[in-house]
């Protein structure tokens, strides 16, 4: 399975999958998403984060 938005990088977050290198986990955006949190206010909360980012998630775990 090919990933665009989450890389793993040694360097950024103990190498846990990240969002783009920003230091922003996968696991975080899974819990908001599970917690029922809508893509406009996970990206009015996280302004560095894009709907490209949330969009990559969701379709996996649909």
């Amino acid at each position: 399975m090919q990933f665009e938005r989450i890389t793993l990088n040694p360097a950024v977050a103990t190498g846990k999958p990240c969002i783009r290198d920003l230091r922003f986990p996968v696991s975080r955006l899974l819990g908001l998403l599970a917690a029922g949190e809508t893509r406009e206010s996970i990206l009015r909360a996280y302004p560095y984060l894009e709907a490209a980012d949330i969009d990559e998630i969701a379709e996996r775990v649909e």
